[in-house]
């Protein structure tokens, strides 16, 4: 697999994972939105464990607002502070690097305080303040790619987040709109995004979800998680994003497309299998 340049999140206190470069797979993964800070431990732990037993370099990804819900009424998350300050427990207890969504530029230098990884959300990918204010605490950043963006247009996103100072950037596919309700991942739009320097995740929970595809919320079609991520890890991705609760089918945001921590192992012990030999074909 060609060489991207890579960039390290982390380190110091906290696990340092590298993303790119000649680094192994890493995975990001934790739950859609904390819903309370007894779970979002209970999960970090378990992904901790799951990832030390395999060597899979992980950093935990949960939202302390989920600010794009279908519904006015859906649940959010617990708000910026509160959020914040979950995180930053986790982070020093369990020593693993941790990443959340920025939604607004003035949220920029608290996340920094706090967090490893800054996250793009892909309805803000070309939201050229944000990008530069995320850029400008020298954090790295993952651009999620709007539905609504081809590969060749998250080029100049990535180019305002570099020139901005930040200290790496990784591009997340997580679909293009098809139709209504639907999303479709094209596996060709992983080596074009990587083929621009850039390393590339792939995102298989958010890829799966049919967006209002439920009227007051989304849908999603879990089954697919699988072979989606199994196909992109076989197209050669830098990270894998997964969201994943303990019952899914009871979480408070995104259950119909996050996968249950018990299917977590096997499905990893699957990809990194295929992650390995497409490292040895070069």
């Amino acid at each position: 697999m060609e060489t991207v340049p890579g960039f390290v999140v982390g380190g110091g206190a906290v696990a340092a994972v590298s993303i790119g470069g000649n680094a192994p797979l890493a995975l990001i993964a934790g739950p859609c939105v904390i819903e309370d800070e007894a779970l979002t431990n209970r999960v970090a732990e378990r992904l901790v464990a799951i990832c030390a037993a395999r060597g899979l370099p992980l950093i935990f990804k949960t939202s302390f607002d989920k600010a794009n819900r279908t519904s006015g009424s859906s649940f959010r998350g617990p708000g910026l502070h509160e959020g914040l300050a979950i995180l930053d427990r986790l982070r020093r207890r369990l020593g693993v690097p941790v990443v959340t969504d920025l939604h607004e530029p003035d949220q920029a230098p608290l996340l920094a305080e706090v967090v490893d990884l800054l996250q793009i959300p892909a309805f803000l990918c070309r939201q050229t303040d944000l990008l530069r204010a995320a850029a400008a605490t020298g954090k790295p950043v993952n651009l999620k790619k709007g539905q609504f963006l081809s590969p060749a247009e998250a080029g100049p996103a990535v180019e305002k987040l570099r020139q901005g100072g930040a200290s790496g950037v990784v591009v997340t596919e997580r679909g293009t709109t098809f139709g209504y309700h639907d999303l479709v991942v094209d596996m060709r739009s992983l080596p074009l995004i990587r083929a621009q320097g850039v390393p590339v995740c792939f995102d298989a929970t958010h890829s799966v979800q049919q967006p209002g595809g439920q009227g007051s919320h989304s849908g999603g079609r879990r089954a697919l998680v699988a072979p989606l991520a199994r196909a992109a890890v076989g197209a050669g991705v830098d990270a894998l994003f997964l969201e994943t609760h303990e019952d899914p089918d009871r979480a408070l945001s995104d259950g119909p497309n996050m996968i249950s921590l018990d299917a977590l192992p096997a499905l990893l012990d699957v990809v990194l299998a295929i992650d390995r030999a497409v490292r040895a074909g070069g």
